[in-house]
């Protein structure tokens, strides 16, 4: 495991093992998370982007013939 140096303002630092303690954890751990779950995110997006193109290829979505106008769908 690596090692990180922040620099952070010491009112939300203060904030944030306040945070910490009610959550029975460290702020290193809060830290973490945050970042993993980061990381996590970006890998569900890439998978998720994967799965529409792989859909879009294979014609999954079927789209009608237009019946409207561009004029009607703004008509006040």
């Amino acid at each position: 495991m690596a090692n990180l140096t922040l620099s952070i303002d010491q009112q939300i630092l203060l904030e944030a093992r306040k945070y910490a303690l009610e959550k029975r954890t460290t702020v290193n751990r809060l830290v973490r998370d945050y970042l993993a779950g980061l990381s996590g995110q970006q890998e569900g997006r890439r998978i998720a982007r994967q799965r529409l193109l792989a859909a879009m290829d294979r014609g999954i979505a079927r789209i009608g013939p237009i019946t409207w106008k561009r004029e009607d769908l703004h008509e006040r």
